[in-house]
């Protein structure tokens, strides 16, 4: 019974030694966790205390549990403090909230130094974040806001290589403009890009071409044209403020007044063909309708003609006709043989002569 007692209490010193010794390494292990952790993210948290940012430990624990590049945000809440920017909303939380939503945090922060430094644009965090997800680059925006862009209109490359508008006075004229722009950071968001303020300078410069009285006005004011499109406020609703309309080149094209004029004229004459050819065709079916009817004619005179010798026999028969009447009826049908043949040889000797003095005056 003694031996029994004796082996349960070395028993219970066995489990007790191996309970104290998984403690131990338990508390190791932890130890060697904390102090990965905490060599990992002291130099973040040394730079953030000396700096001011205000970024503690367990934010940098929390953002890597949140799957968060920490020296990324340590590193941005430390630019945005260097620079002094005083914005409430600009929080390591939000950060990490705009990291997490696929933003560019360095990008958002260089945009924000950058607007700060300029000292004439005022940018807020909302609003760079707001851009940054928008997909729009908001350091490129703001460089832009800082140093006007000069678009060409119409664009390098583009099929045609000028903006062709025709005056009052029917002449072409090809203008090459250039477009000065600021980007406005208010309107960036939901704003129209370069591509409409070309469409709109372009329809612009040819509406003022084509109110212009004439070619000549534009080539000795070109200025006319910026002046019209500027007062026109075609930047409205774009992500761009246009600063100013220079025109780069300008140079005299073809006369499409003269051009469509000679069209016309073209048209009206092929019209005016068709219309006389019409009346040609209703003059042939008429003239060989008249023909029909002289033919007709004709035969009734041969028809006459075929009865007199039978009135002539009836009228001897009858006694109304003597023989000196049937003989002085034939002198008068001689007579008039004669006349008609002298006549007809006088004309023929006359166009004879009429010939051989044409061809005399030919020759010579």
């Amino acid at each position: 019974m003694a031996a029994l007692n004796s082996l349960m209490l070395l028993a219970q010193g066995k489990d007790a030694n191996v309970l104290w010794l998984a403690v131990i390494v338990v508390m190791v292990i932890g130890m060697m966790v904390f102090a990965m952790v905490f060599f990992s993210y002291f130099g973040l948290w040394i730079q953030s205390l000396l700096t001011g940012a205000k970024v503690t430990l367990g934010d940098l624990l929390g953002m890597t549990f949140r799957n968060v590049n920490a020296r990324t945000i340590v590193r941005g809440k430390i630019m945005s403090t260097q620079a002094g920017i005083e914005d409430p909303e600009l929080t390591s939380k939000a950060l990490e909230a705009h990291y997490l939503a696929g933003g560019n945090v360095p990008q958002v922060i260089r945009a924000l130094i950058a607007a700060k430094k300029a000292k004439t644009i005022s940018l807020t965090f909302r609003e760079a974040t707001a851009i940054d997800l928008a997909g729009r680059d908001v350091l490129e925006s703001v460089q832009t806001s800082v140093y006007p862009k000069v678009i060409d209109c119409p664009p390098r490359g583009s099929v045609k290589p000028s903006l062709d508008a025709v005056a009052k006075d029917g002449i072409q004229l090809k203008v090459k403009a250039r477009v000065t722009v600021r980007a406005n950071l208010q309107q960036l968001i939901g704003g129209a890009t370069e591509e409409t303020i070309i469409a709109r300078v372009g329809e612009g410069i040819v509406s003022a071409i084509g109110s212009a009285d004439g070619h000549k006005n534009v080539l000795e004011n070109p200025d006319l044209i910026s002046k019209w499109v500027l007062s026109k406020r075609l930047d409205s609703q774009t992500a761009f403020e246009i600063v100013s309309i220079d025109i780069a080149d300008i140079d005299v094209g073809v006369n499409v007044g003269a051009r469509l004029q000679a069209d016309q004229a073209e048209a009206d004459t092929r019209v005016a063909r068709a219309r006389a050819e019409g009346r040609r065709a209703m003059a042939v079916a008429e003239e060989q309708e008249k023909l029909a009817e002289i033919e007709n004619s004709q035969a009734m005179l041969v028809a006459a003609q075929a009865e007199v010798p039978l009135a002539m026999a009836e009228a001897f028969r009858s006694g109304k006709l003597g023989i000196l009447d049937y003989y002085k009826l034939q002198n008068i049908n001689a007579d008039t043989d004669m006349r008609k043949a002298i006549s007809r040889s006088t004309r023929d000797a006359s166009e004879l002569a009429i010939q051989k003095q044409q061809r005399a005056q030919a020759q010579s």
